[in-house]
């Protein structure tokens, strides 16, 4: 026998095209994602929890930057990028690549790659990427990339970014 009980539909927020965002915003503050930097010549970076994993073979990966960001003509003129995936011993340094009008690589220990790209020092891991695909997707800019390259221990927690601030993953 199964028992089912009727509750009232949860409140439900229309999303008209000037809430849309606002009910976007809202509603992925209560998703954790994880924390990385993106780097390219110049050198140029910047923090992104937009990065994902797209496809194993080929091993590709993808990230998005909005259009205005100070960031955005390095990253579309880039023909290659890293990304380094941070843990929670990191945090001052996502702090410091989310700040605009700054310079990010200030006091940040890395070195330069064979392409030019910024390797930083420290992060529990990192790889590289050769761009495949640039694409225009609303008020943000798609980059694509095929995996090159990567180092780093691999070891410990992650950080993540959750309602607005820094936290560390931990296993339940």
């Amino acid at each position: 026998m199964t028992v089912t009980s009727e509750r009232p539909a949860p409140p439900v927020s229309p999303a008209g095209t000037a809430d849309a965002s606002v009910l976007l915003r809202r509603t992925l503050r209560r998703h954790a994602a994880g924390v990385t930097v993106i780097t390219v010549p110049g050198p140029a970076g910047f923090t992104a929890t937009s990065f994902t994993s797209v496809s194993l073979d080929p091993a590709l990966v993808t990230f998005y930057l909005g259009l205005t960001a100070s960031t955005a003509r390095a990253v579309q003129e880039a023909e290659h990028f890293a990304v380094h995936v941070l843990g929670p011993g990191n945090a001052a340094l996502a702090q410091q690549f989310a700040r605009s009008g700054t310079d990010r690589f200030a006091g940040v220990s890395w070195t330069r790659s064979p392409d030019g790209l910024p390797l930083l020092d420290g992060v529990p891991a990192w790889l590289t990427a050769r761009v495949t695909l640039r694409q225009r997707i609303g008020d943000h800019l798609q980059i694509v990339g095929e995996v090159e390259t990567g180092g780093g221990p691999a070891t410990g927690p992650g950080l993540v970014h959750h309602d607005g601030v820094f936290a560390s993953t931990a296993s339940l």
